[in-house]
């Protein structure tokens, strides 16, 4: 390998939004991420949905319409 073209490889801090902070390896000193593995809905078994309830409720709301209309 030649000498002097790589980055210098090392400890980073990685901090989440949810709070969480670890320790990896990386050429950054230090990470900001939106989700990690204590709050990604695969892991932990429950969805986030708060951002999207208002569409949530939007979709329901149409959608109970229509099949009231379609029922009658």
């Amino acid at each position: 390998m030649k000498d002097g073209i790589h980055p210098n490889y090392g400890e980073c801090k990685v901090t989440c939004a949810c709070g969480n902070t670890f320790m990896t390896g990386s050429v950054s000193k230090e990470l900001r991420v939106d989700v990690c593995s204590k709050c990604h809905p695969f892991f932990t078994g429950q969805q986030r949905n708060a951002s999207a309830r208002g569409r949530i409720e939007k979709f329901n709301k149409r959608y109970k319409k229509e099949a009231e209309t379609t029922e009658k």
